[in-house]
């Protein structure tokens, strides 16, 4: 099975998920205080592997021009249903999300760049599309099954393309909608 496949066929149970589908207030909620803050005001924002679109929808809310990508055609349109349920106009597409193209504020990836088969270069490719002063968001982990990055090696790797990589425990729970006892973190880089 391609990765496409998998995870087109995961799209229409990925929102039962508490945060990917940010349907319980209190777990959108805790999304918003934690990114919205982080998004200069209009900015123009790129989300990596976007999947069902949640957080595209949480940023356009808040008045950003968002776009979304993801390689999976079954998460981009539950994206494009969520946003239209929404009434918000975002532009999502089908697409490698390691080979942006455009010129972006802001570029959010969410559990993305450890599945990556090179996270090093996807990196260089998202620092390449942000405009001056732009600033790049990683929410990554390390999983108690073994899979994902450190925080550690997601904080070298960044610096490997920039001058800045500030790591920041996501340890409450309401982001996930329960306790978690893995490593979960928010990278930002603003240079």
């Amino acid at each position: 099975m391609t990765t496409r496949e998998f995870w087109d066929r995961h799209a229409a149970t990925f929102d039962d998920e508490p945060d990917h589908g940010l349907r319980e207030p209190r777990v959108r909620d805790a999304w918003a205080r934690l990114l919205l803050p982080l998004v200069p005001a209009g900015s123009s924002a790129l989300d990596l592997g976007c999947g069902t679109g949640s957080l595209s929808v949480l940023l356009a809310e808040a008045g950003h021009d968002v776009h979304g990508v993801d390689l999976s055609e079954e998460m981009i349109k539950a994206a494009r249903a969520k946003a239209s349920a929404a009434g918000l106009s975002i532009d999502f597409a089908v697409g490698d999300a390691a080979h942006p193209r455009g010129s972006f504020d802001v570029v959010l990836a969410r559990h993305l760049l450890w599945a990556l088969p090179d996270p090093a270069a996807a990196l260089g490719r998202w620092v390449s599309v942000l405009r001056t002063g732009g600033v790049l968001l990683l929410v990554e982990g390390r999983w108690s099954t073994g899979a994902g990055l450190t925080a550690d090696e997601t904080r070298r790797l960044v610096l490997g393309v920039r001058a800045e990589a500030e790591v920041t425990p996501l340890t409450d729970e309401d982001l996930w909608g329960r306790p978690i006892a893995d490593e979960r973190y928010l990278v930002v880089s603003r240079r």
